[in-house]
């Protein structure tokens, strides 16, 4: 994939932290022993409250103006150049500016804030743009912590369907479906972790960028 376009300014994933609050909401004590996998994986696919301590702070720069303020829409903090009149970097007012001047823009979200806004965005109803840099920060993220890039999905495969088809026939759903058929996995539709499992096989081995338009 080259060069990632997401650069992580500060990662806060202390998985035993989560844990040891999970043990707390079940009536345990603390431990110092580190959460497995199964557990991460578990517990991201619940999404029970204490993932939002798994925090993660970012930066894209440059991107075009107009994807930073589709990304803006999101629940999570986010910081963007300013283009006002007094802090301008180039000639141009802010008035003059087209939508595809370069800004750079901060995210600071939890791992419910990443769930949330990447099953929009991944979506190939989003624009092509937006939806590059949920790839992007997916894969670069991947080598941080699986387990969270994971269960960064687009909403068709959570929820095994597509819920955007009153507005638009994107198709990706029905190719994906079709392609996990053939992989013979049993129950796939009704077992969200093998869903997830397939999706990313599908993904990370570069059969989104063979169906894409």
């Amino acid at each position: 994939m080259g060069a990632f376009k997401t650069v992580f300014n500060w990662l806060g994933l202390d998985w035993r932290r989560v844990k040891n609050h999970c043990r707390t909401t079940d009536n345990k004590d603390f431990t110092e022993k580190d959460a497995s996998r199964e557990f991460k994986r578990k517990l991201l696919i619940s999404e029970h409250t204490p993932i939002r301590l798994l925090e993660v702070d970012w930066t894209w720069k440059p991107i075009e103006y107009w994807v930073s303020t589709e990304w803006s829409r999101h629940k999570f903090e986010k910081f963007i150049s300013t283009q006002r009149d007094d802090r301008l970097k180039d000639d141009t007012p802010r008035g003059k500016k087209p939508q595809e001047a370069p800004v750079a823009y901060d995210g600071y979200a939890n791992a419910q804030n990443l769930i949330d806004a990447w099953r929009k965005r991944m979506c190939f109803t989003a624009t092509n743009e937006a939806r590059r840099l949920a790839e992007d920060f997916k894969v670069a993220l991947h080598g941080e912590d699986a387990e969270i890039a994971d269960v960064l999905v687009p909403n068709c495969v959570y929820r095994c369907g597509c819920p955007e088809g009153f507005q638009k026939d994107c198709a990706f759903f029905a190719a994906f479906e079709a392609w996990a058929d053939a992989q013979g996995v049993e129950g796939w539709r009704t077992d969200i972790q093998a869903r997830y499992d397939l999706y990313n096989r599908w993904f990370y081995e570069g059969k989104i960028r063979e169906w894409e338009r």
